[in-house]
């Protein structure tokens, strides 16, 4: 759990074996209303079931692409202008 307190926000992150606990879950309810009451925005993030590393690697490798085709296109538009 982690409480930033300047943006009033609680971050729970649950692990495969607690997402899939259905008693731990119904014990976390307390701590929801607590921060509720407190005016938090409670965020729950839950273990997924694909491999993290190849996931993050497949965005990362997309993202750089996809800029550099953006970049591409932003020069192609200023060459179109100046050529003008």
């Amino acid at each position: 759990m982690e409480i930033r307190e300047q943006s009033k926000i609680v971050e729970l992150w649950l692990t495969r074996e607690e997402r899939d606990d259905p008693a731990f879950r119904e014990s976390l309810k307390p701590i929801y209303q607590q921060y509720k009451d407190q005016k938090y925005l409670v965020a729950v993030f839950l273990s997924g079931e694909e491999d993290l590393y190849q996931q993050t690697r497949d965005l990362l490798l997309y993202n750089r692409r996809r800029l550099a085709e953006k970049e591409v296109q932003a020069e192609k538009q200023a060459g179109l202008v100046m050529g003008s």
